[in-house]
């Protein structure tokens, strides 16, 4: 495994994880849908990823559908004892790529035996709820049902954790009281700060927090001032957002998607990056820059 200095691992679901995760969406087609243009490309990448000490990979059987988990399953199966695979539910896909919620118990129990099927398992070992809310934010509601339903699925052991995405704090504290949440991925990146209390939250009670859109909702100008810092660095404005994450807080757990081995590598190569107290002060300023400055 790669040395991953202060990024270290984790505990997901009780196994130590690599805080430096993969994300599959992006070996679906345009749009997370269809197949990949080249399927062997999409398969090296898998390889590569646990080749290189990742063992925390995020799909779902909605993308695609079926693609990643079917690439997943035709890459890594037999599954290192290591691997922690986390999938979720919560959406269904049309027959032109529309997203629709399926958020229904029976929705819940038909997609655990989708996942399952499609990575060749038994048991899943992290399920995260996708609750539907807006694409970028969460929205409030009870999620009593939702929970309930996955609380069920593993009782009857096709589940072992379950986890929840694009979740508000009040129905976090909901779920809790229904079931162990052992992580929650939400949006939030070095501008997009609205989980900051949260994930300290989060922090103290062991719960990873998974961020995603790591470069989702900057402005041209919050852009450009992270691209000529990279520079500065000899780094990528990627690798320098996601060395923020790992900096911000010990749970962060980060799942970059690519769909190119080479572009991996250059993720997997921020867990190295150290940035200096100067350059953190610099990043945090982008993150309270004014949008209009």
């Amino acid at each position: 495994m790669p040395n991953p200095h202060t990024t270290d691992t984790f505990p997901l679901a009780g196994h130590p994880v690599w805080r430096m995760g993969y994300g599959a969406m992006q070996l679906a087609g345009p749009g997370v849908f269809g197949p990949p243009k080249d399927r062997e490309a999409a398969l090296a990448v898998l390889r590569e990823a646990v080749a290189q000490g990742v063992n925390h990979i995020d799909t779902s059987d909605f993308y695609g559908p079926h693609v990643t988990n079917q690439l997943i399953r035709e890459a890594l199966h037999p599954y290192p004892a290591d691997l922690v695979l986390v999938t979720k539910l919560g959406a269904v896909r049309s027959s032109d790529g529309a997203w629709l919620p399926a958020q229904e118990p029976e929705d819940l129990e038909r997609g655990v035996h989708d996942n399952l099927r499609n990575l060749g398992l038994d048991t899943l070992e992290v399920v995260n709820m996708r609750l539907m809310g807006d694409v970028h934010a969460p929205s409030e509601g009870s999620i009593e049902k939702q929970v309930t339903a996955l609380a069920e699925l593993q009782q009857r052991g096709l589940i072992r954790h379950i986890g929840l995405s694009n979740a508000t704090r009040t129905q976090i504290a909901e779920a809790q009281r229904i079931a162990n949440i052992v992580c929650v991925q939400n949006h939030y990146n070095l501008v997009h700060r609205a989980d900051d209390t949260l994930i300290d939250e989060l922090a103290g009670k062991g719960i990873a927090y998974v961020p995603f859109f790591p470069l989702g909702g900057f402005t041209p100008i919050q852009s450009s001032a992270l691209t000529d810092i990279a520079r500065t660095i000899g780094a990528t404005p990627m690798q320098v957002a996601l060395a923020w994450l790992l900096q911000r807080a010990p749970n962060i757990l980060l799942i970059p998607g690519t769909s190119s081995v080479g572009h991996l590598r250059e993720n997997l190569a921020a867990a190295s990056l150290q940035l200096s107290g100067e350059i953190l002060a610099q990043l945090d300023a982008i993150g309270r820059a004014d949008a209009q400055a």
